[in-house]
């Protein structure tokens, strides 16, 4: 089994609160990682049918008959169980550690622990496994970027026996027939699936949905809703731009990644690592991969993840600015494998504007890291830590 970061703060926060709830992609090692941590609990999986006809019908029987400590498994199938939870917790509220919860649906989850056990439930997100996790026990200087992209992250894919095309093909349609339809009614899934692989093709780019409802054939409106639906379910992420006035992040047209560039690849038709190496997407498949890693670890951290671009009207941009309550942290992407000073220049250029940064970092595809005491740190993307 692969070490998980979140293990620590997993295991704190079950010593913290009544209740744990932990969401994430499908199959990116939720459960496993609560068995993992939580060995000596109780488990009921509600994808069981029986098991979800007694808590759905029955649920005082179904919490007698899974004693806690319990893990309940995709508790979305029977968000209601909540308010039965909270009353078990309320009787105890000081046992810490009751009950683990995981899911799929953000929101659906969200708002049961929002409506029915706020205050008693602490929130994790689980996304797939980080570069660090994934190159534990093996030779980093052996992976491949290319073919990282074309595999992503998932656990499943780590050991090789499975193709990238035939998981992710599954995955698509086991996705849109179960959760999709579980979270919106979608009646046209030919057209949400050419809109899937519209977002492919701009993965890292600002996302005109005005210009896409032509090319999928609905309304802005619907496409605003698909776009919330597949950030819900965490196919996609959207980066925000940063503006000091707050209100301005919500106006402007945010990037939209990826959670897994190997999804993205498989929409996009690639087929192995030479056809990502020549795609004229490289690059931004590239920054989709590291965006996604450091989205990863500020979540297995359970930082709030203040994450943004910076974008200017003169053509100044900036990949990633974390935040750090007055300063900033600016982090640019470049997928290539060569040392070039040229490669600094934006990051340059934002420092003559915000003198105020903390670690201003150059994450590229290459291993050679310039010598001397650089204002600019150059790293390698699989050995960039926060």
């Amino acid at each position: 089994m692969i070490q998980r970061e979140m293990t620590k703060v997993m295991k704190k926060r079950a010593k913290e609160y009544p209740v744990l709830t932990v969401v994430g992609p499908r199959q990116s090692g939720k459960t496993t990682l609560v068995k993992s941590c939580f060995p000596n609990y109780n488990y009921a999986n509600l994808e069981d049918p029986e098991t979800r006809d007694l808590a759905e019908t029955d649920y005082k029987r179904f919490l007698s008959t899974y004693k806690t400590p319990l893990i309940i498994d995709e508790i979305q199938r029977v968000p209601k169980l909540a308010s039965a939870i909270q009353v078990k917790v309320d009787e105890n509220r000081s046992r810490t550690g009751q009950y683990i919860l995981t899911g799929s649906h953000q929101p659906v989850l969200k708002q049961t622990v929002t409506q029915s056990l706020a205050g008693r439930s602490a929130f994790l997100e689980l996304l797939p496994l980080t570069f660090s996790e994934l190159c534990k026990g093996r030779n980093k200087k052996g992976a491949d970027v290319d073919d990282l992209i074309l595999t992503g992250t998932m656990p499943e894919l780590t050991n090789g026996l499975i193709k990238p095309s035939v998981y992710y093909k599954n995955y698509v349609n086991s996705y849109i027939e179960r959760d999709v339809r579980l979270i919106s009614n979608i009646e046209n899934t030919s057209s949400f699936n050419r809109f899937l692989v519209l977002l492919a093709g701009r993965i890292g780019q600002l996302v005109n949905l005005n210009t896409l409802s032509g090319e999928v054939g609905v309304s802005h409106t619907t496409l605003n809703s698909w776009l919330n639906i597949l950030e819900a379910s965490f196919i996609v992420f959207r980066l925000e731009p940063y503006y000091a006035n707050i209100g301005k992040r919500l106006i402007k047209t945010p990037k939209i990644y990826f959670t897994e560039t190997g999804l993205a690849a498989y929409l996009l038709g690639i087929k192995n690592s030479e056809q990502v190496s020549s795609h004229p997407l490289r690059g931004n498949l590239f920054e989709n991969l590291v965006a996604g890693d450091i989205l990863r670890h500020e979540k297995n951290a359970d930082n709030d993840g203040d994450l943004f671009f910076f974008r200017t009207t003169n053509g100044l941009e900036i990949d990633l600015l974390r935040l750090y309550n007055d300063s900033f942290q600016p982090i640019e992407i470049k997928s290539s494998m060569t040392y070039n000073p040229s490669l600094e220049n934006s990051l340059e250029r934002f420092m003559d504007i915000f003198p105020k940064v903390v670690k201003p970092t150059l994450i590229y595809a290459g291993k050679n890291i310039p010598p001397g005491d650089k204002k600019i740190e150059w790293r390698n993307y699989l050995d960039f830590k926060l």
